[in-house]
């Protein structure tokens, strides 16, 4: 089954640079008019999904139901696939976050995949929520196929935070490299197998204690 992970639309914030996680801001016009264009570009590329999940954050269900609307196809909430809280942070820009928050800024910078936020989550956090959820939705997905036909693709419209930690995880990323590495423009999508994600454990399955995704 192929799994294709796409950030939400722009949003306001987005363009004035400020911290969003878990604050729940809108689409902006453009933003809507991306999402608009992702469903034709898929809709070009003969790709169209089974269904679609999404975060319940407005700017990515505002995403998520506009391209289902386009191509047809059912639009379902998925609990887990939420950004990272970054808590206190949120609504600030990272010049201010520097600025306000000095000491907390340099102990989350050193360690930022297991080191939470002031009153917010870890990278670790956010995993440890994801992974089940994204088990979960591809368990059911491959019962659902088992029992009738079924287009063999899922999307799923999230954001940044949650694809970039995913595929540091999953490629032996270090945190530190995630964002030069992995970060994606607005309604960017990205393909991943979901044998990939079934691969590896949660980390709290895991016996030999290492980490997983």
């Amino acid at each position: 089954m192929e799994l294709l992970f796409a950030r939400h639309g722009e949003t306001d914030w987005n363009l004035q640079k400020r911290i969003q996680g878990s604050a729940d801001t809108d689409l902006n016009e453009n933003g809507l008019l991306q999402a608009g264009q992702l469903a034709q570009q898929l809709k070009t590329n003969r790709i169209r999904p089974e269904r679609i999940y999404t975060s319940r954050l407005k700017r990515a269900r505002q995403t998520a139901e506009t391209i289902a609307e386009q191509l047809g196809v059912e639009c379902i909430v998925q609990d887990g696939l939420e950004e990272i809280s970054f808590g206190l942070w949120e609504g600030l820009t990272w010049v201010q976050v520097e600025d306000q928050f000095p000491e907390e800024f340099a102990d989350w910078y050193k360690n930022r995949r297991y080191e939470k936020t002031p009153e917010g989550e870890s990278y670790q956090d956010l995993l440890d929520r994801l992974v089940p959820a994204l088990h979960a939705v591809i368990k059911k997905e491959e019962a659902l196929a088992a029992a009738g036909s079924h287009s063999g693709t899922i999307l799923l419209v999230t954001h940044s935070a949650v694809i970039m930690s995913l595929l540091a995880c999953l490629n032996n990323t270090p945190f530190s490299q995630m964002a030069a590495r992995y970060k994606l423009q607005n309604t960017a999508v990205v393909h991943i197998p979901s044998e990939k994600i079934l691969a590896v454990s949660p980390r709290e399955d895991r016996a030999d204690g290492t980490v997983g995704i």
